[in-house]
């Protein structure tokens, strides 16, 4: 009795010890998060998105990037879900999409059929800010056509199906810009939602690309998305393109827009505007 009690109290100890900890460590990340933002040490990258018809950047997706002046550079996937948490992905993605469509109104300059650019929206943001407002802001300072941006939206956002989303999401394609549902077919969605919301592009996510042309279970699905996107005249993109094969199975299919390494990495501003250029 007296050895289970006392390896009861060390393993509270422990438990609160390890809590303890990871107190601290959210802490000093709220901490950096909001000097990042003051200091702006983010960055935009972004990744060209191709017509597989005429070889053209169509697009990019514009991809954040956080480099700390100590810690060096951190992913997204360790403090975009944090920052939402802390209310800290409003001021974040306000930056973002200000950059982005700065940047996006720079390319007109540089090419006679300039590419959009696509920018991710979180929930958290649809949830708490007038976006169609915003967004007006936005393109009238940067002098970007509406119709060059694109809003990524994921499945589950749409999930909620609520009214004010519906709004917002109206608001959003009543100012010409576009909506796309971004690693699609990952949800658990109804497919009636393509119908409510106003949708102009389909992502299929990455995890159905992997296995092509081999996995006749990945085709198939692509192929079905490929065809739907088509009779509901949606736009199809696929991302995460590595092999030469898997753009020629996608070709054949008529899937017209493509991401991926096997085109370019995520560039720098200037990087991009160089790819630009050539392409």
């Amino acid at each position: 009795m007296h050895r289970a009690k006392e390896n009861g109290r060390n393993n509270a100890q422990y438990f609160t010890l390890g809590m303890e900890v990871e107190a601290k460590q959210r802490r000093e990340l709220e901490k950096m998060l909001r000097q990042a933002i003051d200091d702006q040490q983010f960055t935009l990258n972004y990744q060209p998105i191709v017509d597989t018809t005429t070889g053209k950047i169509k697009s990019a997706e514009a991809l954040i990037r956080w480099t700390h002046p100590i810690k060096g550079v951190i992913s997204p996937a360790n403090f975009i879900p944090f920052a939402e948490e802390k209310g800290l992905i409003l001021p974040i993605g306000e930056w973002v999409l200000n950059e982005a469509c700065k940047t996006a109104a720079s390319w007109q300059d540089h090419s006679d059929h300039p590419p959009s650019v696509s920018v991710n929206l979180s929930s958290y943001q649809l949830q708490r800010q007038n976006i169609p407002q915003l967004l007006q802001n936005v393109l009238a300072i940067s002098g970007l056509p509406a119709e060059k941006l694109t809003l990524e939206i994921t499945e589950s956002l749409l999930l909620s199906d609520d009214e004010e989303t519906l709004r917002q999401l109206q608001g959003i394609r009543q100012l010409g810009v576009k909506l796309s549902i971004d690693d699609f077919g990952t949800g658990y969605s109804s497919l009636s939602y393509l119908k409510k919301f106003p949708i102009s592009n389909l992502k299929i996510d990455r995890s159905f690309i992997m296995g092509l042309p081999a996995s006749s279970e990945d085709a198939a699905l692509v192929k079905a998305i490929v065809l739907m996107g088509e009779s509901l005249n949606l736009n199809v993109i696929a991302e995460g393109i590595e092999t030469q094969q898997q753009a020629d199975f996608l070709k054949s299919l008529n899937c017209k827009w493509v991401q991926g390494f096997l085109y370019s990495k995520p560039l720098s501003k200037t990087d991009f505007l160089n790819f630009l250029k050539v392409h």
